[in-house]
């Protein structure tokens, strides 16, 4: 492997690329701890946790991400970052209202959705039990 001044990295959604470009630092939280990552780091797999993910790019300037858990795989200078949900911030602040936005608001639909499904759920098991009992 040669000496790189930048990697490749892409930030996936599940439904879209959220980046795609090359980098000369990457800041990310995982499990056990916050971690740097330069172009020449070690080959890696690491799962990352909900967190603010940074990524300064070739001319200098940051990219700043509120990511939802997900997977991080560094091969060579490619750097693949596989997320559930994310957001792209102008600074901190404009992230900290852009992810309550999107994932806390989410967040809440989802509950409404899983009870709305889990009383579906109850439903169709009360009228398999009646469908079973024997008829008088």
């Amino acid at each position: 492997m040669t000496m790189a001044a930048e990697m490749e990295v892409c930030l996936r959604l599940p439904t879209r690329v959220l980046y795609q470009g090359k980098a000369r630092k990457l800041f990310a939280v995982a499990e056990n701890g916050a971690f740097g990552m330069l172009p020449n780091h070690i080959d890696f797999v690491t799962s990352l946790v909900p967190s603010v993910l940074i990524l300064t790019l070739e001319h200098g300037s940051e990219q700043i991400f509120g990511i939802d858990e997900g997977i991080l795989v560094k091969k060579g200078h490619q750097v693949d970052i596989a997320i559930r949900r994310g957001v792209l911030g102008e600074d901190l602040d404009s992230l900290q209202d852009c992810v309550r936005r999107n994932f806390i608001e989410v967040d809440e639909d989802e509950r409404v959705a899983r009870s709305a499904l889990s009383r579906l759920e109850a439903g169709m098991v009360r009228r398999f039990a009646d469908l079973q009992r024997p008829k008088p």
